[in-house]
Order: structure tokens, then sequence, then C-alpha cells
């Protein structure tokens, strides 16, 4: 702990992602987040195989370790990156070469990699516990997942009183508003779907919900 942020984990993903960049940093020279012909951040850690919601990076060369760490500390941008309470994993990758190290740390907050089975399972369990049934069907419930307002048709003969649709990038609690739907004792059924997320851009994992109250 330092600073009042958390401990990071070593994620081989992001050091893969640190590493390749790391090279061509020492190949070209001159230190930059991206070259010529070489893809963003996002999308070099997203080929990588890592899945966040949020991504920084720190990139430097210098004659050692702790001057390189003395400068990201000394720096606003590097320092907020390192001492970041929203990211929990890091990668870095360290390259000598010509009586220098070029150095890449890349940051992010993992977000798990989850089939839509995945997704419903994790939503529904958090209904149960407010005494609400899960239909087995989610068909209706991924419809409407898949559009922006308005009942889906229905295929099991109930009709819908309530539809919560949301994306988020974590499943750790319901929105609010749907949570509030729950309490108050209307609803006796739900469906849950899921469906791809809108919107994402390059390689940031995010989940699209959608849960029918009935």
């Amino acid at each position: 702990m330092h600073a009042g942020a958390g401990r990071l984990e070593w994620d081989p993903a992001l050091a893969a992602a640190a590493l390749k960049h790391c090279r061509r940093m020492a190949a070209e020279g001159p230190i930059a987040h991206r070259y010529n012909g070489e893809l963003d951040l996002s999308a070099r850690a997203g080929q990588a195989g890592a899945h966040f919601g949020l991504i920084e990076e720190n990139v430097a060369v210098g004659p050692s370790a702790g001057m390189i760490h003395d400068e990201w500390m000394n720096s606003p941008g590097h320092r907020t990156n390192l001492l970041n309470p929203d990211v929990d994993r890091v990668g870095v990758a360290v390259v000598a070469t010509r009586g220098v190290l070029y150095a890449v740390a890349d940051y992010t907050r993992v977000v798990e990699s989850l089939s839509a089975a995945q997704v419903e399972a994790r939503v529904a369990s958090m209904i149960r516990v407010s005494g609400i049934s899960i239909l087995g069907d989610p068909s209706d419930a991924r419809a409407a997942c898949m559009t922006d307002q308005g009942a889906p048709h229905s295929s099991n003969g109930l009709q819908a009183g309530f539809i919560m649709r949301w994306q988020d990038s974590e499943l750790e609690r319901l929105p609010q508003a749907l949570t509030g739907r729950l309490a108050s004792g209307q609803y006796r059924r739900a469906a849950v779907g899921s469906c791809r997320a809108r919107g994402v851009e390059g390689s940031f994992t995010a989940y699209r919900v959608a849960v029918v109250l009935y």
C-alpha cells in the first residue's frame, strides 16, 4: 500500500503488451505512446488478451530503474497513473540498449471475460435475493436488451410490468432504479437477458443487460 492506493496484481497480458511496445520504443529511440503503424494502447492490450474498463500507460527512458521511478513520481501525470486507486492490474517491461533503459508500465482496472449466459446468471443471482423467481427462458429479455425502448413481443404469455436496460463494465450491483422496483412488492417474476455492448471503443470490455419484471 502507498499513498492510499491499493496493491496492484501482475497481469501477464499487460506485460506482454508493454514489452511489445517497449521493444518498439527501443528501436525508434525517441519515446512515445504510439508510433506510425502501431495499434493504440487499448488495442495493444486487448490483442494481448487483457480485459479492462480503464487503461493507462507510463513510458520513459533513463539511465537506471531508480531514476525512471523518480521521474514518474515527480511528474504529475505519471504519478497520477502510478497511484490511481481505480486501477488494480499492472504489466511492466524494460529493455536495456545503448546504455539506457526503456520502460513501459501499463495499468488497468480488470474486467472479467464473461459469456452472455454467465452475465445473465450473475444478474439473476442478485435478483433472487429479493424473492423474485427467474424465468428459465431468457429470450424475451435478450430481445429487450437489443432495443432501446418498449417491450418486445412476449413469447411466454406474461405482460411486462417494467423493463430495465443498462450497460457497465462491472456487475457487482444492480442499478438503483431496478433495486427500488424489486423492493416494491409489485413483481413476482423476472427474465434476464444479455446482448452485445454498444459504443465500446477499442478493446474495452463492458456488458449490456436487460431485466424484464412481471
